[in-house]
């Protein structure tokens, strides 16, 4: 069993309030030229049916990307699990899939290796990690869900549940290595942006 492209919803993080970037959206932040989030686009939107911007500010700017936005439906900027929950809230497709905004150089086939351990294992959310070092990364923000997790990851929220892979291990879940470190690679200060757009 494949999981086709147009049963996925893609769904980029960026409702975050960004504050290691100085409050700085970190989306709209320019590398190589453009903002950061038309990497995302331009790497995920091939991969995936629908794809939805999670944002709470800047609204009118992520709006001429020309695609549906979606603020989180719990307030106080909860972190990236309400992000999921909102995209989960409004996802009309069986899938999400998910990806922060502040990581541009995602991997092109990154829906396509989750949906494959995913259908193969029949669990409910597969997710990414890579081994540097010797060390096991973990990367549960790039995730792909079924659609019926919503229900667990609400109740995890309700009782004050933050962390996105304290949640996702207490689910049926799968981890899926990826070789290249580099393509999770998060731009999260000044100093980051500053010294990605130097080398490039």
């Amino acid at each position: 069993m494949t999981i086709s492209t147009n049963d996925i919803s893609g769904f980029i993080l960026a409702g975050g309030r960004s504050t290691r970037m100085g409050g700085r959206d970190k989306g709209l932040q320019i590398l190589d030229g453009r903002p950061m989030i038309a990497h995302i686009i331009e790497r995920l939107q091939p991969q995936v049916g629908p794809l939805v911007i999670n944002a709470n500010q800047n609204l009118s700017a992520y709006e001429t990307f020309g695609l549906p936005i979606i603020a989180d439906v719990i307030s106080n900027f909860v972190g990236p699990l309400a992000g999921l929950h909102a995209g989960l809230n409004h996802c009309t497709t069986p899938y999400l899939i998910s990806v922060p905004c502040d990581c541009p150089f995602l991997p092109t086939d990154l829906a396509s290796r989750l949906g494959n351990a995913l259908a193969s294992s029949g669990a409910d959310i597969a997710y990414a990690i890579t081994i540097n070092q010797n060390q096991t990364e973990h990367h549960p923000v790039f995730c792909l869900l079924k659609r019926d997790v919503m229900v667990g990851l609400a109740e995890y929220l309700s009782e004050g549940g933050r962390k996105v892979l304290s949640w996702v291990s207490s689910q049926s879940h799968v981890q899926v290595v990826f070789d290249d470190h580099s393509a999770f690679l998060n731009i999260n200060t000044p100093d980051d942006l500053k010294s990605i757009n130097a080398s490039r």
